[in-house]
This record gives structure tokens, sequence and C-alpha cells, in this order.
């Protein structure tokens, strides 16, 4: 199997009618409820070897986890090979205890290992670290060393936000390719589909710190496409450090200062950059979009990177990835369009809220493919070479309180809020330099008395800006931006925070 070849196959089924995946299951598997599900491990020592450096484990069929996914394995040389399910490979736990399926069953996904050359010395020779997932529909999941499983990438998301509802392709088939001797990067071929559209993956994986994985992608759509999102990442925001973040949202009785897995949506575009704050806690889901022509990339991160600002010793969402989107320049399919930002209202963190994505501007067609290139790289502590614009300092804090600090009411009045931005970067000043100033602008209201300071404590910068809101409110959100400047040259990104 090669990438061309499965483009070919995606065309076929692309002109055919839609075959929805099997999902058709024993009573004994499909009556699962959620610990016995978690309770099936794959045997290790049952592991697919994929050269020195690499093995994949395999995922159960079961619970919520019913369609079947085909697995290859693509030797160097000559045809593919199936690989087959058989109970054995499997310890199928307490409730499952001595039953045995059909050759027939299939498997729902599969994870990847791999021998990191820092692997502690307490582990068993030959030891391989799980660091990608790919499980239920067009999801997968990636981690780079010493990071913690938190958002998930997808294949590609159709109709997100709108009103007649979401399409969730699947992958309904994978080929997991023998690597060159000595090789550290692993390619996973995989066919996509749905009653929409048809689609080749060929995912180049590259572990480590940080980790990346290359895609390339032909779709090619059975109808019109209107509202595709390319490159989609999806995440959850519960709380964070200044509440939920919506206007008049209630705070959550929660002993953890935050809780989230990506803390705000980072979108460059020429020689910009912008950030913008998660926010839960509104009546609706919320649609944002951002301009991006050109667009040098988009993510989604985690960038508070301190367990005091968490304190869940079992989450370890400090630990938890951003992820960075990187379009290639040579090709066409991020030239126009927008990066589109879905906010969900959650009460509860397992619920994944937050999905961003690049939405292309022109519908996709039937009995034309849209070509896709772009990377994927994991994000921990930043600055990181990934992100371009580097010299431009980032946010690294945003809250919100009353303006009316000397001589408070009580309670305080809506009408004056006080903006707190803290900045931190290498292109900044390492101190009080009067020359930088704070840039700000309000969608609604007025902003007022805008300060930049140097921190000595952090050895960043802040800006203090009081907004005063508009009266009456407007029913839709209220976008704050602002920025560090000197002699009208930019400093920073762009805090773009919806209130």
């Amino acid at each position: 199997m090669t990438f061309e070849a499965l483009s070919e196959e995606a065309a076929r089924r692309a002109a055919a009618p839609y075959a929805a995946p099997r999902e058709d299951l024993p009573a004994a598997l499909a009556g699962l409820d959620y610990d016995g599900y978690r309770a099936i491990t794959f045997r290790a020592a049952e592991s697919l070897r994929l050269g020195p450096l690499f093995s994949a484990q395999l995922f159960h069929r079961g619970f919520l986890q019913r369609k079947r996914v085909d697995l290859s394995f693509q030797p160097l040389d000559g045809p593919a090979r199936p690989i087959p399910y058989e109970s054995r490979l499997f310890d199928l736990g307490r409730q499952l205890a001595g039953q045995s399926f059909s050759p027939d069953l299939g498997f729902a996904g599969f994870r990847l290992h791999h021998a990191f050359p820092d692997t502690p010395a307490w582990r068993p020779k030959g030891f391989q670290e799980e660091f990608l997932v790919f499980l239920g529909a067009s999801y997968f999941r990636l981690r780079a060393a010493n990071q913690e499983y938190g958002l998930s990438a997808r294949g590609l998301a159709i109709g997100t936000g709108a009103s007649e509802g979401e399409e969730f392709p699947d992958f309904v088939a994978h080929w997991l390719c023998e690597p060159e001797p000595g090789a550290h990067s692993l390619t996973v071929l995989s066919l996509l589909d749905s009653p929409s559209v048809a689609g080749a993956y060929r995912f180049v994986i590259s572990p480590g710190d940080p980790a990346r994985i290359d895609v390339t992608a032909a779709l090619h759509p059975r109808v019109p496409l209107a509202k595709l999102g390319l490159a989609p990442l999806t995440s959850m925001f519960l709380h964070g450090e200044n509440g939920p973040g919506a206007r008049g949202a209630k705070p959550f009785d929660d002993f953890r200062p935050q809780v989230h897995d990506s803390d705000g949506l980072c979108v460059a575009a020429g020689t910009d950059r912008l950030w913008r704050p998660l926010v839960n806690g509104r009546r609706q889901p919320q649609i944002s979009a951002f301009a991006s022509k050109p667009l040098a990339g988009f993510g989604l991160l985690q960038r508070e990177r301190n367990f005091a600002a968490y304190l869940d010793v079992e989450a370890r969402q400090e630990a938890r990835p951003g992820l960075w989107v990187n379009p290639d320049p040579a090709g066409g399919a991020f030239a126009a369009g927008a990066v589109q930002l879905y906010e969900i209202p959650a009460v509860e963190e397992y619920m994944d809220n937050i999905v961003a994505a690049f939405a292309p501007d022109a519908p996709a067609q039937p009995g034309t493919a849209l070509h896709l290139a772009y990377g994927l790289t994991t994000v921990g502590a930043e600055p990181v070479p990934a992100i371009p614009e580097t010299a431009l300092a980032r946010v690294t804090s945003t809250r919100f309180g009353s303006a009316e600090r000397l001589r408070p009411l009580t309670p305080p009045r809506p009408e004056r809020r006080l903006c707190v931005i803290d900045f931190a970067g290498p292109g900044l000043p390492a101190g009080p330099d009067e020359s930088v100033t704070a840039e700000v602008s309000a969608s609604a209201g007025t902003m007022h008395e805008p300060v930049s300071n140097f921190v000595p404590q952090t050895g960043g910068w802040r800006i203090y800006a009081e907004w005063r809101p508009p009266q009456p409110m407007p029913a839709g959100d209220v976008v704050l931006r602002a920025r560090l400047v000197r002699g009208g040259v930019p400093l920073s990104e762009t805090w773009d925070a919806a209130v």
C-alpha cells in the first residue's frame, strides 16, 4: 500500500454510495460498562514490532468503541498483510474472563510505542513508551517525551457548530509501515470515510521532545462541503485563572485553581501573532473567526506550566501538550480562509468543549480532490521554534477585576473593570524602559489609562488598562485587544480577549 494507491481507493469510495463501518458486537462486548472496557488490556508480549525502535499495541472493540477498524502491516518489501484479531492477544479482564471472540471481530484502533534514548535505567531492557493513540472516529492524541496526554487532533471536521449537527468521519483502516533500518520516524497510512467525503492520509511520525507528525492528505468529496474544518484540534477548558471567563458565569466550586487541557488559541498570520484566552460559562456555544492571510500557523496551547496553578496530582495538567499546526506554504488548501474557534459551555471536565480548525473560504466540490499538507508539533514551555515570530513576547496570564482598588464598593460596580495582562519573552527589555507603551482597543465600550510596567519579580512586562463597558451591554461578546509596542513596532503578540 502506498499513499498514491490509497488516494485512488478513496476516490473510488467517494464515487460509490457510503457504507458505514461495522458496529455489530457480541452482547458481552456491547454491554460492557466503562470499568469493564478499561479492564481489557493488550498483552505487551504480543506487541507488533516495527523495526528496533517502534512497536504497536491494539485496542479491543466494546463499550463506546463499537466500530471496526481494519489494521494491516506494510513491510518494506512485498504486499501488506492484514493483522488478524485473536482473543489471546488481550487480557479481557474479570467481566469477560474465559470468553473468546470470532477472528472476524477486528480492532477499534492502535497505539504506538517508542524506545526513547533517555529511558530511565530502572525500566526493563528494550522498554518502549507509548506516545501516540488512534482511537475513535478520526481522533488521535500525541504527546512528547515527559508529557501527559491532553488535547486531541482529528483527521477532519465537518459541520462543527452547524445547526443541522456535526458529521464525524471515521478512519476505517490503517496500514502500519515498517520503517527503514535505524529510522527515527514511522509512517502510517489511513483511509477516512464518511457520508460526505472519503480521504487518504499519510502520517510521518517523529517522536521525541517535541514530537511531530507531517500530515499529507487527499480528500475526495461525495457532496459539496461548505463547512470544512482542516487540521482540527479538540480540547477541554473548564475554568482558568479568571474563573470560567464568560460574563455573569457562575464560579466552579473546585479546590483546583484551574482545570483545562488548553488555556488559549494562538494564531500566527503574516508578521502578527494573536492570543485568545479560552472562555467557558456562556449560555450558548460561541464561534469566533480569525482572518489569517497568509496563515503561518495556529494551535491550542497550554501556557500555564506550573503545578501550583492546578494542584491536581493525578491529572498533571501542567504537563499536557499544546499542538501547533504548521501549513505547508506550497499547498493551497490553507491559502484563503479563517481559523475558527468553537467554545461550548461545559460543567464536566471529561467533555472536550473546545475546537479549533482552519475553515477554507471555498467549498470542496465532488470530482475535485482537496490536497492538504501540514505539520503537527507538540508544544510545552515556550518559546519554541515551531511557533513563528519568536521575537514577539507571548501572553502568560490574563486577569480581570474591579477597577475600584483604592475605594472598593461592595458589590463592585460593573461599570469599571481592570484588565491585567502579563507578557514574557526574550525580545522585551530586561528592566524599566519608558519607550515601551501599551496599545489597547475595545470593540465596544472604552479603554482608559493603559499603563505598561516592567515586573522585576518575573522579569516580564505587564499591561494595566481599565475597560468601561457600554451601557447597555451588547448581547454578544466584546473583544478587547492589547499589545506592547516601542516606537510603533510591536514587541508582543496581540492579546485578544472576549468578555
